[in-house]
């Protein structure tokens, strides 16, 4: 068999292997494209799956190109290396969250979602011309702690220049023994000169769920991402937080800067603060893909007030929270539009222990709107002025919308100004006034008499 024979056989193969998702788990991690993606459950029956013929033309277009680099490119390659490459290339021009996966990346995936790994606890994404983006840093990890915001760009790490040969080499130095350490240097919209930060990688184990008592009878509650556990950890903070039979009258929700998980994780945070209703909706080309989750009997608060701060690091599983409540009207929703992905992706397993991670779905709130390239607009804006004045701080400057191939949106959504907040004490604050005004009127309802239209002439 000759090579183009060889070739073309190996992309029959390729297309039987793509059309059998069998993983349902996708999760931020230091591996590109390191995006947090929401996931479905694997299909039940891979016969719903019918692989497309290819046309015999488009093959051998493919294998010309293939055979022309082969013996005239100025340097020998590999055929598993420009193999993977063209697979590469192939994922990048679908949208920004499709990628071929590595055995070492794929790793990665499960590492993350089991909430410990070890790197910089940093979020970042390659884009189609292979530059990486920061979509957020994780609480209380070095990147966090290092001041690196979303938007933010690495141009080198350690003092080399992060070009598209050395992309996937870059991310991964990002992951190392606990205690080296490691020199970045970054863009930031609105400055002019290059930012260098030194980092100490760590073990990143990551507590998904915190929360305290702001005051009595108000709690705060902070997710930063949603990992396997997060369902169970939110209600056990909630509990935590009702404890000694002390109810709570409002409850806030910070999920400022969550880049998102698994998407169940958000489903069961959902679950836990409704009765009933439908918390949110899949829809795919495919059977599989098409999907309802719906909450079922028993709200942790009792209809107690929720306010969900917001901003443009919000993304993917957080968005599916915090829509699903606000359509629900069970939360009002404060901060800046939120970074708007709303695709689901699977990861499909290939024979060589490698993987793709290929979006098959968009979702969509309750209301059935998909936020898609346009977010989650919040209820009540949070002034960007009010921000500066109190922490210096200009708000993440990336949005799915902004990211070069992202999937259009299926449905006429009205995309909202982006206003921003990003500091603690302020946001919190407003939260818990929101939160008092909101118990003082339900107090002054419950107390008003109705009034009988037997009584009116």
């Amino acid at each position: 068999m000759n090579k183009s024979s060889a070739l073309f056989s190996a992309l029959l193969l390729c297309g039987s292997l793509f059309a059998s998702p069998v993983s349902a788990q996708d999760a931020a991690t230091e591996a590109p494209p390191a995006d947090v993606d929401a996931s479905e459950p694997a299909p039940a029956d891979d016969s719903a799956i019918k692989p497309q013929s290819l046309k015999i033309d488009e093959i051998r277009r493919f294998v010309a190109v293939f055979r022309a680099v082969q013996q005239a490119y100025v340097e020998p390659v590999e055929d598993t290396e420009l193999m993977q490459a063209a697979i590469r290339g192939l994922l990048t021009d679908l949208d920004p969250h499709s990628a071929y996966l590595s055995k070492d990346e794929l790793a990665s995936l499960s590492e993350f979602a089991s909430g410990s790994y070890g790197g910089l606890g940093l979020e970042v994404m390659q884009q189609p011309d292979r530059s990486l983006v920061v979509i957020s840093p994780i609480d209380d990890t070095p990147a966090a702690r290092a001041g690196i915001q979303p938007g933010d760009v690495i141009i080198e790490i350690d003092g080399k220049v992060i070009d598209a040969d050395s992309a996937d080499a870059a991310v991964e130095s990002m992951r190392g023994e606990p205690g080296t350490k490691i020199s970045m240097t970054l863009m930031r919209e609105g400055v002019n000169d290059p930012i260098t930060v030194e980092l100490t990688r760590e073990v990143i184990r990551v507590d998904s769920v915190k929360s305290r008592i702001l005051e009595p009878g108000y709690g705060y509650l902070r997710i930063a991402t949603f990992q396997s556990d997060t369902g169970a950890e939110v209600k056990r903070h909630v509990a935590k937080l009702q404890a000694d039979g002390q109810k709570l009258q409002g409850l806030v929700i910070d999920l400022r800067s969550n880049p998102g998980g698994l998407l169940n994780a958000a489903v069961e945070a959902a679950d836990a603060f409704l009765d009933q209703g439908l918390i949110v909706s899949t829809r795919g080309r495919i059977p599989t893909s098409k999907s309802e989750y719906r909450a079922a009997p028993g709200d942790l608060l009792n209809g107690a007030p929720i306010v969900i701060i917001e901003n443009g690091g919000t993304a993917s599983a957080s968005e599916v929270l915090a829509g699903a409540l606000k359509d629900h009207h069970r939360a009002v929703v404060m901060g800046s539009v939120s970074f708007g992905k709303g695709s689901v992706q699977n990861v499909l397993p290939l024979d060589n222990g490698d993987a793709i991670k290929l979006t098959t779905a968009r979702y969509y709130t309750p209301n059935g709107t998909s936020i898609q390239a346009s977010g989650i607009v919040p209820d009540i804006h949070l002034a960007a002025d009010l921000v500066v004045k109190h922490s210096g701080y200009e708000p993440p400057s990336i949005r799915e919308a902004d990211l070069p191939g992202h999937l259009d949106n299926d449905a006429p959504v009205t995309v909202g100004t982006q206003s921003a907040s990003d500091i603690d004490d302020f946001a919190i604050r407003e939260g818990l006034n929101l939160l008092k005004g909101l118990a003082v009127y339900r107090r002054a309802a419950a107390n008003t008499p109705s009034t009988s239209t037997d009584d009116k002439e």
